[in-house]
């Protein structure tokens, strides 16, 4: 163990007993998230998780807070397929939760499918709930065509800005993913406007949900009795639930075969149907939220970004995971039109 891990574990352990109340022997999960650390805590026949929050100096988005609120909003309403929040330490960016037994849920089935759909169904019941108004947007909320295309733009920009002395990325962005840009955004604005919808235009909170952001099966875990339980809340908000959709039918950490993703888009358009204009604005913004996709995964280039990686856990070297991002960037965006199939 380094120095600056046995600092970190120091640090943990003096919350744990404070949030505890009692001793307690504190290990790390090293299968813990990519931006936080998770620890796994002992006291007696007790068990529980401390989840260590990015300094806001590396990230100003309150991810402690965010998640706080939503884990405590799903409480109210009985919703248990998630942590219990019992306790908090702001001002050193810990929360203590409850332990889930389960494991990595490597393989998906229907019935997994059907239980995504149960939960956000739930949570979508929350959206006229006392203490929904208190929720923040969404992390990255996207709310308009517009804001779709200047995400991907900004990305782009700061991919080329940080990243410049990078030949075979700088290529790829500019020679593969913002070609296919310049291609996709006339024709989604096309798709949106014969629709009758407003591709700059902000959509309206009726049509809005409460959405786990960043949710998907690669935030699962496995139950003893085969039920699945959900993590990771930190970028919960309001946005469009086109987006949460898309992201669930093209997330490369658990991808979905064919089948599942028409199923899940299927079960989503029954869901979020009330508004009459959502089953063609996904149509519309699906080959944008996959370019958004392909940048996503080239997140290590960015120097603070994979500094938060190494925090959390990250063991390989530099060189190597960028390589393996960039690879696995070409290879969504070649297999990309096939993911977008109704």
């Amino acid at each position: 163990m380094s120095p600056t891990d046995d600092v970190a574990l120091a640090e943990a352990t003096a919350v744990a007993r404070t949030l505890v109340g009692d001793a307690v022997a504190v290990s790390r999960l090293v299968t813990g998230g990519r931006n936080s650390r998770i620890w796994r805590l002992a006291s007696g026949e007790r068990a529980f998780a401390l989840k260590q929050y990015p300094s806001r100096k590396a990230d100003p988005r309150d991810r402690l807070t965010t998640e706080v609120g939503a884990l405590r909003l799903m409480e109210r309403h009985g919703i248990d397929t998630v942590p219990r929040v019992l306790g908090v330490d702001g001002a050193r960016g810990f929360a203590l939760l409850s332990w889930i037994d389960g494991s990595d849920v490597s393989e998906v089935s229907n019935a997994d499918i059907d239980a995504a759909i149960v939960f956000l169904a739930a949570i979508h019941g929350l959206r006229a709930a006392p203490w929904a108004a208190e929720q923040p947007p969404a992390a990255e909320a996207c709310l308009s065509g517009r804001e779709i295309e200047q995400q991907i733009q900004g990305r782009l920009a700061r991919l080329r800005d940080t990243a410049r002395d990078e030949r075979e990325l700088v290529d790829f962005i500019d020679n593969s993913v913002a070609q296919r840009l310049a291609a996709e955004s006339p024709k989604a604005r096309r798709a949106a406007t014969a629709a009758g919808l407003a591709f700059d235009a902000e959509l309206p909170q009726e049509w809005r949900s409460l959405v786990p952001s960043d949710f998907g099966f690669h935030n699962s875990l496995r139950r003893p009795d085969g039920s699945l339980a959900f993590l990771d809340f930190e970028y919960f908000g309001w946005d469009d639930p086109v987006k949460l959709t898309a992201d669930i039918v093209l997330h490369p950490g658990r991808p979905l075969d064919p089948p599942q993703r028409k199923r899940f888009r299927q079960a989503a358009t029954r869901l979020y149907g009330g508004d009459p204009a959502f089953a063609r604005r996904l149509s519309a913004y699906l080959p944008l939220f996959g370019l958004r996709w392909v940048l996503i995964l080239l997140n290590e280039f960015i120097p603070e970004r994979w500094q938060r990686r190494v925090l959390a856990g990250e063991t390989g070297s530099w060189s190597d995971v960028k390589a393996r991002q960039l690879a696995q960037a070409r290879a969504f965006l070649a297999t990309l039109a096939g993911k977008l199939e109704a």
